[in-house]
């Protein structure tokens, strides 16, 4: 999982990556967001060179938070080619997130 997303290196991160991202806003405080980062950790060695799993943390990343409308955390957006392609907010079960990988 890559951590430490923020605005200076975003755009080559994840607009400009190859791969599709699964990009997690999330804070350290928040229990869901644990919940779901334990999940996304197993999903990120599952899936290793299919789809990037990468963390902004929102307490530190206020103009990310604000560009893409997070008002709740956890929120997970996928990105393919630079794009927003789908999101959830709140936990999910590994299985569900599969699903959201396979749609990509």
């Amino acid at each position: 999982m890559c951590d430490g997303i923020n605005t200076a290196n975003f755009q080559r991160e994840i607009l400009q990556s190859e791969m599709p991202v699964l990009l997690d806003f999330f804070a350290p405080w928040c229990t869901p967001c644990r919940m779901l980062s334990a999940v996304l950790d197993d999903i990120s060695e599952d899936y290793v060179g299919i789809i990037r799993v990468c963390r902004v943390n929102v307490d530190d990343e206020k103009e990310l938070s604000d560009r893409y409308g997070i008002n709740e955390i956890p929120t997970v957006i996928f990105f393919k080619n630079g794009r927003p392609t789908d999101r959830f907010t709140g936990f999910r079960s590994a299985e569900e997130i599969e699903a959201m990988i396979t749609r990509i």
